[in-house]
C-alpha cells in the first residue's frame, strides 16, 4: 500500500477528535472511507455508522454494513478510545471497565469481523495507542492498562496474520481534546507531565504507517516521543525516576491538593513514614 487514492477504509471513533481529522485527510487523499461511532451521521462527506463498539452483538452487523458500503476493505483504523483517572491502589469500577472495553475489546472486536475482508484484500490494521503503553503515569491505571493490552493484543495479530496484514500501532502523546476532561475534572490536569502535540500531527503519523511500502511495526508521533519510548523499552528505571521526579515536584507546589483521587499519593510522599 503505497498511496491511498482508491483505498477502501474504515476508521472507528470517527466523531472523535482525532477521527473527523482523519477521516477529512483519508477523503482528501482520494480513500473511500466509512466511519463507525455511537454518533451516526450517514449523510455526511465521510458517512459514519452508527455502532456501540462495547456490544458484542452490534459490532460484526456494522462493520459488514461498512464493507459492503465500501466494495471491500484494505485498511481499518481502530482509533476509538476513552480516559479517566483510575488510580491504581482502588478498587476498579466502571470508569475502568469502560475504558478497557473502548480502548482494548472494542479494537479487538472490530479488528476480528474485519480480518476476513484484510486478509482477501492483503490490507493492513492501525492501532491508535499512547505513549502511555510504554511510560506510564501515575493516578491512569485504567488507560495505561487498556492501551498496554491493545499493544499486546497487536503483537498477537502481527504473529497470526502478518503473512497477509500488515499490523501497525502508532503512539500518540497528549493532544488536546474531550478525552481529557474527566480528568481535568478530577484535579488531574496532565499539564507539566505531558507535553501537547497537535492532532494533525497524530493524522499525518497514522497516514505514514498506511502508505509505508512495508507496514511499520511501532510509529511514534514526534522525535520526543521515539525518544521517550526509547527510554521506558531501553531504560525502564530511569523512565520511572522521572515520572516519579516530576510527579514529586507537582505534589511538592500544590498542584495535587485538591484531587481527592490523589490524596493517597500526596499523603505519603508528604509523611513517608506513615
Amino acid at each position: 500500500m503505497t498511496g491511498l487514492r482508491g483505498r477502501r477504509v474504515l476508521v472507528t471513533g470517527a466523531q472523535g477528535t482525532f477521527g473527523r481529522h482523519l477521516c477529512a485527510a483519508l477523503h482528501t487523499a482520494g480513500a473511500e472511507v466509512v466511519g463507525l461511532d455511537k454518533h451516526p451521521d450517514p449523510t455526511a462527506r465521510t458517512p459514519v455508522l452508527g455502532c456501540d463498539l462495547t456490544d458484542p452483538a452490534a459490532v460484526p452487523p456494522a462493520v459488514r454494513a461498512a464493507v459492503e458500503r465500501l466494495g471491500g476493505l484494505d485498511l481499518l483504523v481502530n482509533n476509538a478510545g476513552v480516559g479517566g483517572p483510575a488510580p491504581a491502589e482502588l478498587p476498579p469500577d466502571e470508569a475502568v471497565r469502560t475504558q478497557l472495553e473502548v480502548n482494548l475489546l472494542a479494537a479487538w472486536r472490530t479488528t476480528a469481523a474485519a480480518l476476513p475482508d484484510l486478509v482477501a484484500g492483503r490490507g493492513r490494521v492501525i492501532f491508535v495507542a499512547s505513549r502511555m503503553a510504554v511510560l506510564p503515569l501515575p493516578l491512569a491505571a485504567a488507560y495505561g492498562v487498556s492501551k498496554r493490552a491493545l499493544v499486546a493484543y497487536a503483537d498477537a495479530l502481527r504473529l497470526e496474520v502478518g503473512t497477509h496484514v500488515g499490523v501497525s500501532v502508532v503512539y500518540p502523546s497528549m493532544v488536546a481534546s474531550p478525552i481529557h476532561d474527566s480528568t481535568a475534572r478530577a484535579g488531574l490536569s496532565l499539564s507539566g507531565v505531558s507535553r501537547l502535540e497537535p492532532v494533525q500531527g497524530v493524522v499525518a503519523a497514522i497516514l505514514r504507517a498506511a502508505t509505508a511500502r512495508r507496514a511499520p511495526r511501532d510509529v511514534a508521533t514526534t522525535r520526543r516521543g521515539r525518544l521517550e519510548m526509547a527510554l521506558a523499552r531501553h531504560a525502564p528505571a530511569l523512565a520511572d525516576r522521572l515520572v516519579r521526579r516530576t510527579v514529586a515536584a507537582r505534589i511538592a507546589a500544590g498542584d495535587l491538593d485538591d484531587a481527592s483521587l490523589a490524596a493517597g499519593m500526596v499523603r505519603r510522599h508528604r509523611d513517608p513514614d506513615r
